[in-house]
């Protein structure tokens, strides 16, 4: 029991990540508007690169690679069926005070931090030192990230406090994750299936809705610095990638 104590223990850490957004808290509007579609970019090229380099990668070394591309495929037409229902039901008057992908990024990010506690979980079932480094590498990854889709709930209409509570709740399903994992033998059948999904999600939100965001800019320097920070985030990812040892 003293493992599943540790694994509660990482998972509720991890999910503490979520609230590095307060500090725009502190900010005035002006300033924090300077700095979001810079979040938008950088978590735009993060997700594209961790769905792809992550959670696509890894699937494929758990199954068939030609099945993990149809989950992945499901998964991005799963993500485009939820876009169009909920832009027509809360857009459909032709008014739109929150855009769909805001709710999208939690979807996405609550599959995305319940399979990082599985991994949570497998890891200090091997042992608690691998436990620990796994952990810290997961939250090194999740800081930058977590930046960028509470910039991009904000952009997307939700107010700064809800986005800072949506995010950390979709951040807390990595507990369940971490519980599910320490309890059901066999679990990793589901994961790589669970991964390719995930992927699927978050090109599709990368690709259809943040990029397009970002070529709305016409100014040429910002249109530069986007780029920059675009490949920023697809670096971090890959980095990221690197130090785990992938």
């Amino acid at each position: 029991m003293f493992t599943l104590l540790l694994i509660i223990l990482a998972t509720f850490i991890n999910g503490l990540i979520a609230l590095v957004g307060a500090f725009s808290l502190f900010l005035k509007e002006k300033q924090l508007n300077r700095v979001i579609m810079v979040l938008v970019a950088f978590s735009a090229g993060a997700l594209l690169s961790g769905g792809m380099i992550h959670l696509l990668a890894e699937s494929i070394e758990m199954m068939d690679m030609e099945y993990a591309f149809i989950v992945l495929l499901s998964g991005f037409s799963m993500f485009f069926v939820l876009e169009r229902f909920l832009h027509w039901h809360h857009c459909h008057k032709g008014h739109c005070d929150v855009h769909a992908f805001s709710y999208l990024i939690l979807i996405g990010d609550g599959i995305h931090n319940f399979i990082d506690g599985l991994i949570i979980a497998a890891s200090f079932i091997i042992g608690i030192p691998f436990g620990v480094i796994t952990t810290m590498l997961i939250i090194g990854h999740e800081i930058p990230q977590e930046l960028g889709d509470f910039g991009i709930l904000v952009y997307g209409g939700i107010k700064k406090n809800k986005a800072l509570l949506y995010n950390f709740a979709s951040q807390l399903t990595s507990m369940i994750g971490g519980v599910i994992g320490f309890f059901v033998a066999g679990i990793g059948n589901a994961t790589p299936v669970l991964l390719s999904f995930a992927a699927g999600g978050f090109i599709y939100i990368a690709a259809s809705d943040l990029i397009p965001e970002l070529h709305k800019e016409t100014d040429m320097k910002k249109v530069v610095s986007y780029f920059i920070f675009f490949l920023a985030g697809i670096s971090f990812m890959y980095l990221t990638k690197l130090l785990a040892g992938g």
